[in-house]
């Protein structure tokens, strides 16, 4: 078997439905032990929510966000617990918008409890910008990135995340996200298309919740990463914790740069990318950006227990 160098990703927000990690929980000690711990790390029975919903309290960003990050966190310890050694170490860690503070864990930055009592917090944060500032998100597809800056600087909103081309999410006022829409088309999108999301995130009117994250991320216990951790905003690695913490700060307004972070760990050597979370969004991605790359996806039981095969198929094409 050819050996594989890897990265291990992590989803956001939006990747989330009731239900979602049950079998994993069930079906492993490990995953079983960070449903607990979210739990209490919460303050309120999280695991509820996320297994029975309903799903308009699932959704809500004060639960969805701790409630992905802990499913994503069950799923990568149930990883380890069944492919111990085989599972290869990452050359990198990444993770989109929340997805973000799974990659914490996974670096060494700081335990599970710690990443999903921030997570909590940011949520809490998110939601309250959002009651005070309300807007909305849009997804533009089939534009280049400066056709969506120039789209956003007519329209006075953000580009939100870079997704991959052709794919960037826009981010603004409910009013400001209609006319950019329009004005998205008219430059000849294939398609601008709400986002079922309570606020605009990764833009300016996420202001409101900067000084509660930038409190919270200064109180926990956060080290510097033990491997490689690609930062949202800038797309640069963060060797320190006090760039951690900077990081974490402005990504509650910043742009996620994931097609940049996806090509630095490809032009570095990763070959393969392993996705620990519910869906197949970031490998999707990755085939966007890279194509030439390899994709896993961990996202329920079956695939923690067939993840020693997939690696092994990674390797045999290699």
């Amino acid at each position: 078997m050819a050996e594989v160098t890897v990265a291990w990703v992590f989803p956001g927000q939006g990747a989330q439905e009731v239900g979602m990690g049950a079998d994993v929980r069930d079906g492993f000690d490990s995953a079983r032990a960070v449903f607990d711990a979210g739990d209490q790390a919460a303050g309120f029975a999280l695991s509820r929510v996320v297994l029975d919903g309903p799903d308009e309290e699932l959704t809500r960003t004060v639960n969805a966000q701790p409630g992905l990050l802990m499913v994503e966190l069950a799923l990568f310890a149930a990883a380890r617990e069944v492919a111990g050694p085989d599972l290869p170490l990452p050359a990198f860690v990444a993770g989109h918008s929340l997805g973000e503070y799974a990659a914490l864990v996974a670096a060494g930055v700081c335990d599970i409890a710690t990443a999903i009592a921030l997570a909590h917090r940011r949520g809490e944060l998110m939601q309250q910008a959002s009651d005070r500032n309300p807007g909305t998100m849009a997804a533009v597809i089939g534009l280049d990135d400066d056709q969506v800056a120039e789209v956003c600087r007519q329209t006075e909103v953000s580009v939100a995340n870079l997704n991959c081309p052709g794919q960037v999410a826009i981010a603004g006022s409910v009013p400001g996200v209609a006319a950019a829409r329009r004005l998205a088309r008219e430059h000849g999108a294939k398609l601008a298309i709400p986002l079922d999301v309570s606020g605009a995130f990764h833009s300016p009117l996420m202001e409101p919740a900067v000084a509660g994250m930038r409190e919270a991320v200064a109180a926990a216990r956060l080290g510097a990463p033990r491997v490689p951790l690609v930062a949202n905003t800038t797309a640069t690695v963060l060797s320190s914790a006090d760039e951690v913490r900077d990081e974490l700060v402005a990504q509650v307004t910043g742009c996620v740069r994931w097609a940049q972070t996806v090509r630095l760990m490809v032009e570095a050597g990763v070959d393969t990318f392993i996705e620990f979370g519910p869906g197949t969004v970031l490998a999707g991605l990755a085939s966007r950006i890279a194509p030439q790359t390899r994709t896993i996806t961990v996202s329920d039981a079956a695939s923690v227990r067939d993840l020693a095969g997939a690696l092994g198929a990674a390797g045999d094409r290699g």
